[in-house]
């Protein structure tokens, strides 16, 4: 009797492209996320019926931006829908909503990095709190009331 091989592979993951989030003022969202540490990588406008398809909104209008953090590895995609009209309106949603929750961001110094943000704009959720001897750790509502989680390796300075 012939035995089969039970394990199949799996295709690689190879790594996450971005995470996205809608806001209505691109150049506002470009300037906190720059403040944050983030580069502009790019900006463009996604148009037609073949972006529409992808995201099942038919004929969209979309201006984008690509933000990159320092080591180049992980991407925040900023957009901007000029058509359709934007369906609903999560950003005052409290941490334990369902869905997208927040986007979290390791720091060199997290006292400093919430000082510059409030110049910004930026708001406190709770406090600023330490886990173990491991991290200091906050949430802040950053431009439009978005979700931002900022982490401070302790010991890494």
């Amino acid at each position: 009797m012939e035995r089969k091989d039970m394990t199949s592979k799996k295709p690689a993951l190879r790594r996450m492209d971005n995470v996205g989030i809608v806001v209505e003022s691109l150049d506002e969202a470009i300037a906190f996320f720059t403040e944050l540490g983030l580069t502009l990588e790019g900006r463009a406008l996604i148009e037609g019926k073949w972006a529409g398809r992808v995201t099942g909104l038919d004929d969209q209008r979309v201006e984008i931006a690509m933000m990159v953090t320092p080591d180049g590895h992980s991407r925040l995609e900023l957009s901007r829908f000029l058509a359709p009209a934007v369906a609903a309106d999560h950003r005052n949603a409290p941490v334990n909503a369902l869905g997208y929750l927040r986007v979290m961001f390791t720091v060199e110094d997290i006292d400093a990095t919430l000082a510059r943000l409030r110049s910004r704009g930026a708001q406190l959720v709770g406090d600023v709190v330490q886990y173990q001897d491991t991290y200091r750790l906050c949430y802040i509502r950053g431009p439009e009331g978005i979700l931002i989680g900022l982490a401070e390796e302790l010991g890494r300075r």
